[in-house]
């Protein structure tokens, strides 16, 4: 067994950032709508503010202390990953992205940029796109590699649908990014594609 404190339900979790928000009141029917509309605690983080506004008993003092909570969860997940050899820590790398990407709404592209030691010297959004699609440039992705001085770099996005199967376009994009790479010397060690339950690794799965 391993140490440390036991991991807190989200239904209880969800309660205690809560009753921060609005004390002496009794929480628990809102948590329950929130878990019942976003699925998860993560998935109630990450949730836009348009959508949160539209929930019954969410005002501004609930809404600032979730993204509160978001923000800090982000910094904690890429706190654990950044500055580390990415090998060693990659289930920290997969909590990373699961924390960051599982549940946004429109997809996110992503690039883990690491040294000759495979340590992670830099964490960077390269695009933002619509539900379904997100603009990549494989030029783009070798000219920032180059200025970060990076040996090799991992791709990350997140599928909004859930399903992280890659489809035609990933896979093409991916083969362009890692000939345009390795014509540098810079070597693709991973793209990572985020759903909503499980991630899908190129490299795994063959496709690299």
């Amino acid at each position: 067994m391993t140490g440390g404190a036991p991991a807190v339900p989200d239904y209880e979790m969800l309660e205690l950032v809560l009753f921060r928000a609005i004390p002496r009141q009794d929480v628990k029917p809102l948590a329950r709508r929130l878990l019942d509309k976003f699925h998860d605690f993560n998935g109630v983080l990450s949730a836009p503010v348009a959508t949160l506004r539209q929930m019954h008993g969410v005002g501004e003092a609930v809404i600032v202390e979730l993204k509160v909570v978001e923000a800090a969860a982000h910094r904690l997940a890429r706190g654990r990953l950044i500055r580390r050899e990415v090998i060693s820590s990659w289930e920290a790398l997969l909590d990373y992205c699961r924390t960051t990407m599982a549940h946004k709404d429109t997809e996110q592209f992503r690039i883990l940029f690491l040294d000759r030691k495979n340590t992670v010297i830099a964490d960077e959004e390269q695009a933002t796109g619509t539900v379904d699609h997100v603009p990549v440039y494989p030029r783009e992705v070798v000219k920032r590699a180059l200025e970060l001085q990076a040996s090799a770099i991992i791709l990350v996005h997140n599928h909004p649908s859930g399903d992280p199967t890659p489809s035609a376009e990933d896979r093409s994009m991916t083969q362009k990014i890692a000939a345009a790479a390795g014509a540098l010397g810079i070597r693709l060690h991973d793209h990572l594609i985020v759903g909503k339950a499980r991630e899908v690794s190129f490299r795994a799965e063959g496709y690299l």
